[in-house]
C-alpha cells in the first residue's frame, strides 16, 4: 500500500510540474517570433542602412561585404548595392581588391566587382603590403596585385604581412584537428626574399617590432634583424601589446593546444618580467 502511494506521489508531482509547461505552449501556440537581421547604425545608434541582411561585415575602404542567403556582394554607406550578391563568400577590401570564392576557388576583383585576378585559388588572404598570401594544392606562396607570385606556392604555411613581414613554416605537415606540425619557421620580405632564416621550431608574426619564436623548447623574441633581444627562457610566449606580452613558465600543453599550470605573468621589450599574483 506504501509502494502505490509513493508511485501515485510520483506521479501527481511529474504531472504538476510539467502541465504549466503544457498549458504555456498552448497559449504561446501560433505566436510570431523575431528573426535577425542585420543592418548598420551611426555612432549614435541610429540606423543608416536597414536590417535586411543575414551577414554584414564591417566598411573597409568605403564598402562593406553583405549576404543574404547564401551569396555576397558589397554596399557603399548609403546601404546601395555596388557589387552584386552573387559570390559565395567575400572578403574585406584591402589595397583596393577583395578576395571572393567563386564555387570552390578564389580569385581578387576590384570596386567594379571585376575581375583583377581569376579565381585559381584555394584560399586568399587580404593584400598587405601590395602583397597576399595564398594556396594552391595544399601549398601556400604571396602573389602582388597582378597574380604574379612574389614568392611561389611551395610553403606548408603563411601568414598575411605584418609590419613589413611574412611568417612562413616549411617541412610542417597537418594533423587530424588542423594543427601544424613540425617543419622550421622564419620571415620573408615584401621583395619575396627570405629576411630572416628558416630556422625556428615555432613563432608567431612580428608586432611592436619584435616577434615570439620556439628555439630548443623555449621561447623568447627576436628583432627584424633576426637579432634574439629576449632569451628563450619561457614555456609560451604570446604577441605583444601596449608594450607588453604575455608568457608562461612550467606549463605544459596538452593534446588540444592549450597551456595548463606554471607561472603566468608579462614580459616588457627589455626583458622585465612581471609575474601574477
Amino acid at each position: 500500500m506504501n509502494k502505490l502511494r509513493s508511485i501515485f506521489f510520483i506521479i501527481f508531482i511529474c504531472f504538476s510540474l510539467l502541465y504549466p509547461l503544457y498549458s504555456m505552449a498552448e497559449e504561446i501556440k501560433g505566436e510570431l517570433y523575431p528573426v535577425s537581421k542585420y543592418g548598420y547604425c551611426d555612432e549614435t545608434g541610429k540606423t543608416i542602412i536597414k536590417p535586411k541582411f543575414d551577414y554584414a561585415g564591417y566598411f573597409s575602404e568605403g564598402l562593406a561585404v553583405v549576404g543574404i542567403g547564401d551569396k555576397y556582394g558589397y554596399i557603399d554607406k548609403t546601404g546601395k548595392t555596388v557589387i552584386e550578391l552573387k559570390f559565395d563568400y567575400g572578403g574585406d577590401f584591402s589595397g583596393g581588391l577583395a578576395v571572393v570564392l567563386s564555387g570552390e576557388k578564389c580569385g581578387y576583383i576590384d570596386k567594379t566587382g571585376k575581375y583583377v585576378i581569376e579565381p585559381k585559388f584555394q584560399a586568399g588572404g587580404p593584400f598587405i603590403d601590395d602583397l597576399a598570401v595564398v594556396m594552391i594544392e595544399n601549398k601556400c606562396g604571396y602573389i602582388d596585385k597582378t597574380g604574379k607570385y612574389v614568392y611561389e606556392p611551395t610553403l606548408d604555411y603563411a601568414t598575411d604581412f605584418s609590419e613589413g613581414l611574412g611568417l612562413i613554416n616549411i617541412g610542417g605537415t597537418w594533423n587530424q584537428n588542423d594543427n601544424l606540425n613540425g617543419g622550421k619557421w622564419g620571415y620573408i620580405n615584401n621583395t619575396g626574399k627570405v629576411a630572416i632564416e628558416v630556422k625556428y621550431d615555432n613563432a608567431f608574426p612580428f608586432s611592436e617590432g619584435l616577434a615570439a619564436v620556439m628555439t630548443g623548447g623555449k621561447w623568447g623574441y627576436i628583432d627584424k634583424t633576426g637579432k634574439m633581444v629576449i632569451e628563450p627562457t619561457f614555456d609560451f610566449a604570446d604577441v605583444f601589446y601596449g608594450g607588453q606580452a604575455r608568457i608562461n613558465v612550467g606549463g605544459k600543453i596538452n593534446k588540444n593546444g592549450e597551456i595548463n599550470g606554471g607561472k603566468w605573468g608579462y614580459v616588457d621589450k627589455t626583458g622585465k618580467v612581471t609575474w601574477d599574483k
